[in-house]
């Protein structure tokens, strides 16, 4: 996949903070013991993809961004930009999409298995709302 990306760094990062982040919670406390090292490294893999995949690699891979302005009055205005007569590369945009929405369902479905589990579930919450956040803001971009 690499070898036909357009941008193979980008797509590097915006693989490797979403695995390392989902095998953080799968493996963290096998390898630890230790919950409290496994929500900080998750939630700092999260905030990682977050900021990776809104900022950089939804603007290289498939040429999209979305933010949210505030205005004086504290009203909040989102606004999204899409790159006009560049069609973005099929294979990136292909890992791009399949990771956005499979990486929050995976997320969502992990949520629902940690109902009973407070302290998992916060993870889990954690992530879907920074995964929804990108889903939500490149969803509308596309559009």
């Amino acid at each position: 996949v690499f070898s036909r990306s357009s941008h193979p760094v980008a797509l590097f990062f915006h693989l490797a903070f979403r695995t390392a982040a989902l095998l953080t919670y799968l493996l963290g406390f096998y390898l630890t013991g230790n919950f409290v090292i496994v929500f900080i490294l998750c939630v700092l893999f999260l905030a990682f993809d977050f900021w990776t995949v809104k900022n950089v690699s939804g603007r290289l891979l498939v040429g999209l961004r979305w933010w949210n302005d505030v205005a004086e009055d504290g009203a909040t205005r989102w606004v999204f930009e899409s790159r006009e007569n560049n069609a973005p590369n099929p294979a990136d945009a292909g890992v791009f999409w399949t990771t956005l929405y499979g990486y929050t369902a995976a997320w969502a479905v992990f949520a629902v298995l940690q109902l009973l589990h407070p302290t998992w579930f916060c993870i889990t919450v954690v992530a879907l709302s920074l995964n929804m956040s990108n889903v939500l803001g490149f969803t509308k971009c596309d559009k």
